[in-house]
């Protein structure tokens, strides 16, 4: 275990003499010329290695600490009050963070450690502090913090970092997602911990759960080793059979597709075995940008593109049209009103149909991109069917552009919705008369069903996508889909969890929609049952009252199958 030392950038005020004004600024701007180097090499270096989308993190630092307004602002106080550089940073920097934090959503919480990253890193310039490297480790270590930002995450030693921990941040920040690009093991903000470790305690990182566990018991420990050593011992097993079909034992087949947000994740659902992808999320395109540097419709195209080669000409790629708004919002464009609540506004689809260029630039560069294999296009957060029909009017308004102007697409890409919000569902009938096939987005669903905000600790015990209400709405979206002979999927993360599978199938499902990781273990476990023996599961299941004991008994259900061990107990 390692303790990141974050000292040595909370500064007391500090004054220059009056004739020092003038060397002192020049100080400043060279700290600046230095910093701004340091991150475009990291600019340059991330997008080398694991792909452009994630260099735009360090790209929009870059224009940050490079805007002349920021100059101005951190040259004030040095001229007017006499204040030291470091003091200057501290002051003008601290002030940006604060403001950005009193505004409501995530987004702007993780702009407001995109300017403590660029803070962190400026005073280390000013004061010439050089913390120990995290990029050579001597032996491997879980390491412990308040916070890391991108930068230090994109230079951690990954040979040695088993995997961190943080006291600040979140699980969709730029921090984890850098971590999530280069596979290491992270959870992000769990609160206050630091104050209770000390070098040589033994934790354990529990990556699936979000846990840490501080110097834990020997009967912990044992658990833990025995879910290790079984899920070795079946990713070997599960590995040599990832091509083969997923198909019942009474003769079902079973279609798992994969999740991706970014292109390099399709090649790990090819090598899983994956039938193709079920959801091709495409916000990442729009990660750090500002209205002066929004993706081109080459930019989309490229994307595109890359995956559904990657795919080939017999797996279909399911792309969802940005799903922006709420928590993930490009800097500078606003929805023109004051939204105090953003989840319930101009976001997703709604937010499409008021940026009609936005929308169109991305829907030429997907039907571009259907000519070189085999696509669906799926509209997301769809809760009235003239958002649908909408959608799909200036879809095929485009097409009309398109060959007009004797570019080559698919001409038959079906147009598909996501089932996120209670109305969509309840009015499904309607909509499937038009829609050629669904996704039930379960994150989305259990918010808004449930009426708890997924990202507010204060009520996630109450955010339980086994919820009986949501199993509920999932079973009749499911019936409706098949009486019209629609196909329908499930791309949330109750289809992740194999503890889930056995129940989905008795539902009816089958096309699941999973993080990559999984396929292998939902195809072999659809390999090992029957449907008779799912229906019977998901029977029961209906009728029990609380989310708890539905996870539980299909915890028992899945451990019958899988064998003892493979997911710690509740």
């Amino acid at each position: 275990m390692l303790i990141l030392d974050n000292s040595g950038c909370r500064l007391s005020r500090r004054f220059i003499d009056p004739h020092e004004v003038d060397s002192e600024i020049n100080r400043l701007k060279s700290a600046i010329q230095a910093t701004s180097d340091q991150i475009a090499q990291d600019r340059d270096s991330v997008t080398r290695e694991i792909g452009e989308e994630y260099g735009h993190i360090f790209g929009a630092h870059l224009s940050i600490l490079t805007d002349k307004k920021l100059l101005r602002d951190l040259e004030e106080p040095i001229r007017q009050h006499n204040y030291s550089a470091e003091y200057a940073v501290t002051e003008v920097f601290d002030r940006q963070a604060d403001m950005l934090r009193r505004v409501a959503g995530t987004l702007y919480s993780e702009r407001a450690n995109d300017v403590v990253d660029i803070k962190v890193r400026l005073l280390r310039q000013l004061m010439g502090v050089h913390q120990n490297s995290l990029a050579h480790l001597d032996r491997p270590v879980i390491l412990l913090a308040a916070s890391l930002t991108p930068s230090e995450t994109s230079n951690l030693d990954r040979d040695n970092v088993l995997g961190f921990a943080t006291e600040e941040g979140a699980r969709g920040s730029h921090t984890a997602i850098v971590a999530s690009a280069l596979q290491i093991p992270a959870v992000l903000g769990i609160g206050r911990f630091l104050a209770d470790v000390q070098e040589g305690d033994r934790v354990i990182l529990d990556g699936d759960k979000g846990l840490l566990i501080l110097n834990p018991d020997a009967e912990t420990t044992r658990k833990y080793q025995q879910i290790i050593d079984r899920q070795k011992s079946v990713s070997q097993r599960l590995f040599s059979r990832s091509s083969a079909p997923a198909i019942t034992q009474d003769g079902t087949e079973i279609q798992v597709f994969g999740n991706i947000e970014y292109h390099y994740e399709s090649r790990i659902c090819d090598i899983n075995g994956a039938a193709g992808i079920g959801l091709y999320r495409t916000e990442f395109l729009y990660l750090g940008a500002d209205l002066a540097s929004l993706p081109t419709e080459e930019d989309h195209f490229q994307a595109y593109r890359t995956v559904i080669e990657a795919m080939g000409p017999n797996r279909v790629t399911t792309i969802r049209t940005f799903d922006l708004g709420a928590d993930k919002l490009p800097s500078g464009l606003t929805t023109e009103i004051v939204e105090a609540n953003p989840f319930m506004g101009v976001r997703s689809i709604r937010l499409s149909l008021k940026y009609q260029d936005m929308f169109r630039k991305q829907l030429r560069a997907i039907l571009r991109a259907s000519a070189f294999g085999p696509i669906r296009i799926m509209f997301p957060l769809v809760s009235t069917i003239l958002e649908f029909r909408n959608a799909k009017s200036i879809f095929l308004d485009v097409c009309e552009e398109l060959d007009e102007a004797g570019v080559p697409f698919d001409h038959s890409i079906p147009i598909g919705m996501m089932l996120e919000v209670p109305a969509s569902i309840i009015m499904i009938h309607t909509f499937v008369k038009e829609v050629d096939f669904f996704s039930i987005g379960t994150n989305d669903l259990t918010q808004y069903s449930l009426a708890v905000d997924r990202g507010n600790k204060g009520v996630d015990f109450l955010y339980n996508s086994e919820d009986p209400a949501i199993l509920q709405l999932v079973h009749r979206a499911i019936q409706v889909a098949t009486m019209y002979d629609k196909p329908i999927s499930i791309c949330g993360q109750i289809s992740s969890d194999p503890n889930n599978t056995m129940l989905l199938i008795g539902l009816g499902l089958r096309h699941f929609s999973v993080a990559p990781g999984v396929i292998p273990v939902i195809k072999d476990l659809c390999r090992n049952v029957t449907v008779k023996e799912c229906e019977e599961v998901a029977k029961k299941a209906l009728f029990m009252e609380t989310a708890r004991d539905i996870r539980n008994y299909l915890r028992l259900e899945t451990d019958k199958k899988l064998g003892t061990g493979w997911t710690a107990e509740e």
